[in-house]
């Protein structure tokens, strides 16, 4: 067994932290505030080439893999951006870059993942519905074949980033859910033009109001009709449920390495402010009461760190990761949710005041037990597939 990095790892955390320190944390308060895409990290991110690791060299990326982009997406968390670095390298290097890089037709890798490697397109990825969320087996958005296309009608909600998006990544029945068998058949992946849909009104939105993670928005996306072309299906037409696993892996992988860099960020402000916070004369992180928490939130967050690498690295291997991915995920949320947690106590009154990040962190760190997938669902997982109890839904 190694548990070293391979030396490309090392080199992304290295590069990825030195962007992610050039912002300080009023940057990412100013951004959040006013509800801000972070330009200009994400400009700095698509000119080192920091965003399109895991797309071949053949099209102008790195050629490496998930395990980069993870510990990519952990340095930017950790280096400042928190909660903001997760849609960062979820939208396009994931959802867009990874996904068409593994299931594109040579046509499609050809078309989508150079502009993607020189920032000219981004993306990101719709699946859940009003009535579909966790159960992505009750989707209702359909896609019937008209011509040489499909035409694409029906509802997803929280989408983030479809205002910014050139291309959605959109999961849709062309078999109704009752008539599939199996009941996994009938998906189908499609890649969307946005900014057509949105010009020929087929395509609108409407943005959430929402507690936190401002920087990107998240919408109801309504499609009435939208015209996608053959030669835009992810994958085969009817068989889209391995794709989609192909992207809800990758997707869990990621936001474990986001709870984990995240976790480390909100720990180091916490401890910061202990070693400093004298106010009986003796600082108050040499209290165990204040100390200790703060350690064991620490042991967490390696805990995480493990079992994202280890969840990469199969991935990056083509072996199962769907355990590893779902125990990455569970484990460096409540990390990252622990950490934001004892930090405002950590903080006390000051807490409450938007001087200090320590708020925004509270707001943004909670919403990673439930997203991209519940923690419940995780269990659930656990119990049936490893655990051998009976299936619970």
């Amino acid at each position: 067994m190694d548990f070293d990095l391979p030396e490309s790892a090392l080199a992304v955390r290295e590069g990825v932290t030195a962007i992610a320190r050039r912002y300080d944390q009023e940057y990412w308060s100013r951004c959040d505030a006013d509800k801000r895409w972070p330009e200009e990290v994400w400009r700095e991110l698509v000119d080192g080439g920091w965003h399109s690791l895991a797309i071949p060299e053949e099209h102008g990326g790195a050629g490496q893999g998930l395990l980069e982009l993870a510990v990519a997406l952990e340095a930017l968390a950790a280096g400042g951006a928190g909660g903001a670095a997760s849609f960062m390298y979820l939208l396009t290097p994931a959802f867009g870059g990874l996904t068409i890089a593994r299931h594109g037709t040579p046509e499609q890798r050809a078309e989508f993942l150079p502009r993607i490697v020189t920032g000219e397109i981004e993306t990101c990825f719709a699946i859940t519905e009003p009535d579909a969320g966790s159960n992505a087996i009750n989707i209702a958005t359909h896609a019937r074949r008209d011509g040489d296309g499909f035409l694409v009608s029906g509802q997803k909600i929280w989408i983030s980033g479809v205002e910014r998006a050139d291309f959605l990544v959109l999961v849709a029945r062309t078999v109704p859910a009752a008539e599939a068998r199996p009941r996994t058949s009938g998906f189908t992946v499609l890649l969307v033009d946005v900014k057509d849909a949105v010009a020929q009104g087929t395509l609108t939105y409407q943005p959430i109001p929402k507690l936190g993670t401002n920087t990107v928005a998240s919408s109801t996306v309504f499609l009435d009709e939208v015209r996608v072309p053959a030669d835009r299906v992810l994958g085969e037409v009817g068989r889209g449920f391995a794709v989609l696993w192909d992207i809800l892996n990758p997707e869990r992988i990621l936001a474990a390495a986001s709870g984990v860099g995240f976790g480390e960020l909100v720990l180091g402000i916490a401890c910061d402010y202990a070693r400093e916070r004298a106010p009986f004369g003796t600082p108050i992180g040499a209290n165990q009461a204040v100390a200790f928490p703060l350690a064991r939130i620490k042991a967490q967050v390696e805990l995480a760190r493990l079992m994202t690498y280890k969840a990469a690295w199969l991935w990056d291997r083509g072996r199962p990761c769907g355990s590893e991915a779902n125990v990455a995920k569970l484990t460096a949320a409540d990390a990252a949710w622990q950490a934001a947690d004892r930090a405002f106590q950590t903080h006390g009154g000051m807490a409450y005041s938007l001087e200090y990040p320590v708020a925004r962190m509270f707001r943004d760190a909670r919403i990673a037990k439930n997203i991209p997938v519940a923690e419940e669902l995780v269990l659930a997982h656990i119990a049936q597939h490893e655990l051998g109890l009976p299936r619970s839904y």
